[in-house]
């Protein structure tokens, strides 16, 4: 018997519901244009935010509200370089006297690669 209940059925949802005494809720019409000239409307909520940007459904170029609605800028951050991300945490002082200090070790050989600073041994040769 299950299997006669589903026969004439077709699949993808159709309802057997009769829509009257249904409400449905207050809708518009909101337009937008695409930069190739395509225009067309979107069926929305009255409620709903209203996007200032659509995909357009023929080329899919970014269409804008025939309405006016203006997109939002968001505000960018500017890019931290290593340089200010250091001058957060060190003054300009503070860098010059370890620079200062590095240099000296550098040149005094206790820092820095090892070939620059330690004298090399010179082979002797051996007398036959």
């Amino acid at each position: 018997m299950g299997e006669r209940t589903l026969r004439g059925a077709r699949l993808g949802g159709q309802s057997f519901e009769d829509e009257r005494g249904i409400e449905f809720a207050a809708r518009q019409q909101v337009g937008y244009k695409c930069p190739q000239g395509h225009g067309f409307e979107i069926t929305m909520s009255v409620e709903a935010d209203v996007p200032a940007v659509w995909e357009c459904p023929r080329c899919g170029a970014e269409a804008l509200s025939t309405s006016g609605i203006v997109k939002e800028e968001k505000a960018e951050k500017p890019v931290r370089t290593h340089w200010d991300m250091l001058l957060e945490r060190r003054s300009i002082k503070e860098l010059e006297d370890i620079l200062t200090e590095r240099l000296e070790l550098l040149r005094g050989g206790e820092i820095g690669p090892a070939h620059l600073h330690r004298p090399r041994k010179t082979k002797s040769k051996k007398s036959a």
